[in-house]
């Protein structure tokens, strides 16, 4: 067995020649990811539109898959989640730099995960009764079975989620970023065609309402049925890609010397991070099951007031539009930043991460106000297009996205002042933010639950919202503890030139949809799905125009620095740093190693939409770009450190332990002398 030894040889570095061949190669990967996660969005759009189409967007069937559809994912989260992103990614990716590609390593976590997967998502399938009984309340027997019909089918995806996050790491890590881009698309196309079939056969709700007493074990299976088909479709494509890395993955068994212990104790407080936030969300949600369980009693006595009670279909609409913006653009910009925030942290150089973060806060809001105002100003429109053609819940889910929208910018400014201490290697600290954020959530959601039914998913709303700005307010007070200051004055000042430039973009967009008759019960853009999708066409360009007028009129510079570090990714290079945010003459050899930083953004809260985020297990720093201050490639130079070498970070959980990861060994595969099980000696 090989000892840790603190020296290793330098790695060589790849020519001019090979540098560009790279560049070339991530610049066309960049471009089918982009195009890919267009796709999969606007495929995600059309399919919550069939959905409400199908069963109504303020029915009782639709609010029972809904929450039934969003379990898989929800437990999936809780219990794994953390763990496949904090312990196994990291592995995936530094085993990948092996001579075997890590082949054998990678074999034996699959395998692992694999058997994990399987009783995992066994067990909860078989418990589905009793998941349904703790993840809703005030369920009637009839609804209760049904709640349980679509978990049978909706929960057997925990196990596809898992295999499908883990394999986007394997081909992420061998520089096959497309695949994984792609994969949901045919999700989506799955899921859309079961609905079509349902509407084909059953007819739309609007034509024909689909209730309790009319549902049956065909309607079920193209419903439920067919997500889970969607996402089996989602896992398998992956398949492909993998197997043309030629890795020679087989199953392996013997798991000692893999080192996922000692990942998981260096790992404990982002584990514990995404535990905390998924335990709250799942209360919220049980909570917004209320009104639906409560409008079924009231059609049942034939009270008309059921058609004015919002459950949590319109809570999951209105998060998905409301988290728009957010998914866009602050994931995509932040992405681009943690670079520069851990070199900054790496050197112990305070004012350029204060610099990294202020940017990012400035050129994040740019789009992040807009959004906020533009979802508020068409949420009469939008809420109509997605209503499955009655306009009472179009009412009702325009009313639920009002009080988010305007929380857009603190969601994503909160997510950016995250990464400040992933990228300082501080994972405790976002613990106790998501601790405080979680009890707030969990005593506001049961008071929640005595109000009058119909208010319950706005007051949820309402909650969200507080929530968002409660977060930013929490974060910026440790982050000054650890930066001194935050940049406020300038911050803010970009902030109010751009909330004016917004507001004039509102009103412009107000006088747009009052001319389309949008303020009136029986104008245009509530007469049909369509006429509502014509008029947020027409309305949207019309404020997007004054924004941008209004942006160049109050002097707004972020908007040109928006553009450049997006088009930076676009291209897969560093964010393009402004003049003067670092001195020249930084490309100084390091005194010290990268580190290992990982993604956890299973633990944001609130964490809204249960819908399954591929991105979360892709989010992070380009894994293969090179660092330019310091003229190191790959896992040296990169932001995986050499194995043996401890975490040097401020503020990090194990001192001097080493970061987790494959112990020394690079021999063949299969020869590991920390596998003793099934190793074959050389002949």
């Amino acid at each position: 067995m090989k000892t840790m030894s603190s020296a290793k040889p330098t790695p060589a570095h790849s020519g001019p020649a090979d540098s560009k061949a790279v560049q070339s190669g991530e610049v066309r990967s960049s471009a089918i990811m982009a195009a890919g996660t267009l796709v999969s969005r606007f495929l995600g759009f059309a399919k919550t539109w069939m959905l409400a189409a199908a069963l109504g967007l303020g029915s009782t069937v639709n609010d029972t898959f809904i929450n039934a559809n969003n379990l898989p994912n929800l437990i999936f989260l809780l219990v794994a989640g953390g763990v496949f992103n904090a312990v196994l990614v990291p592995q995936i990716i530094k085993a990948s730099k092996a001579p075997d590609q890590g082949a054998d390593y990678i074999s034996r976590l699959l395998t692992l995960a694999v058997l994990v997967l399987l009783t995992l998502t066994l067990a909860v399938t078989l418990l589905a009764p009793s998941v349904i009984e703790l993840t809703t309340q005030g369920y009637s027997p009839e609804q209760k079975a049904l709640a349980v019909s679509f978990a049978f089918w909706c929960l057997p995806q925990i196990f596809f989620y898992g295999l499908y996050a883990l394999l986007t790491q394997v081909l992420n890590a061998h520089g096959a970023f497309g695949p994984a881009m792609w994969a949901p698309i045919l999700n989506n196309i799955v899921a859309i065609a079961g609905l079509g079939m349902f509407i084909w056969t059953f007819g739309a709700n609007a034509a024909n309402p689909h209730t309790l007493d009319t549902w049956d074990s065909n309607q079920t299976f193209l419903v439920a049925g067919f997500s889970t088909i969607g996402v089996i479709a989602q896992t398998a494509i992956l398949l492909v890609p993998v197997f043309r890395l030629r890795l020679g993955l087989r199953p392996r068994f013997g798991w000692r010397g893999v080192g996922l212990g000692q990942a998981a104790k260096l790992s404990v407080w982002t584990l514990a991070t995404a535990a905390v936030g998924q335990l709250a969300f799942l209360y919220v949600m049980r909570i917004a099951t209320i009104p639906g369980a409560e409008r079924l009693r009231l059609e049942q006595a034939g009270d008309p007031a059921a058609d004015t009670l919002p459950g949590n279909a319109v809570l999951e609409v209105a998060s998905q539009l409301y988290l728009l913006p957010h998914s866009i653009i602050a994931l995509s910009l932040a992405t681009v930043l943690f670079n520069r925030m851990t070199r900054a942290s790496q050197d112990g150089d305070h004012a350029a991460l204060r610099n990294a973060l202020s940017h990012g806060l400035r050129t994040m809001a740019v789009a992040t106000v807009f959004g906020a105002l533009a979802l508020f100003a068409l949420a009469g429109p939008l809420g109509m297009f997605f209503s499955g053609g009655i306009p009472q819940d179009g009412v009702m889910l325009a009313q639920t996205l009002t009080i988010l929208a305007l929380s857009t910018p603190f969601m994503s400014a909160n997510f950016m002042m995250s990464r400040v201490f992933y990228a300082n290697e501080d994972a405790r600290t976002p613990f106790f933010i998501q601790l405080v954020l979680a009890v707030v959530n969990v005593i506001a959601a049961f008071t929640i639950q005595f109000l009058p039914f119909d208010q319950i998913i706005f007051a949820i709303a309402t909650l969200y919202t507080g929530g968002n700005i409660l977060s930013v307010i929490v974060s910026a007070i440790f982050l000054r503890r650890l930066l001194g200051h935050l940049d406020g004055p300038r911050i803010a000042n970009s902030y109010i030139r751009m909330g004016y430039a917004a507001l004039g973009s509102a009103l412009a967009g107000a006088v747009a949809l009052w001319l389309l008759g949008s303020y009136s019960r029986d104008g245009f853009a509530w007469s049909t799905p369509a006429a509502a999708l014509v008029t947020i066409v027409v309305v949207g360009p019309v404020m997007l125009a004054a924004y941008l007028l209004l942006l160049k009129l109050f002097r707004v510079t972020e908007l040109s620095d928006l553009l450049q570090p997006l088009l930076g990714r676009m291209r897969r290079r560093s964010a393009a740093e402004p003049a003067g945010d670092a001195p020249d003459g930084t490309a100084a050899a390091r005194t010290r190693p990268e580190r290992a930083t990982v993604s956890v953004d299973t633990g944001l809260i609130p964490r809204i939409s249960g819908e399954f985020d591929a991105a979360s297990f892709r989010a992070g720093p380009d894994l293969r770009e090179q660092d330019e201050r310091s003229g190191l490639d790959g896992p040296e130079g990169g932001y995986l450190p050499s194995e043996d070498l401890p975490s040097t970070a401020e503020g990090g959980l194990a001192g001097d332990v080493p970061l987790p990861g494959r112990r020394t060994y690079q021999g063949p595969a299969g020869h590991n002398p920390h596998f003793p099980f099934g190793g074959r000696k050389k002949k």
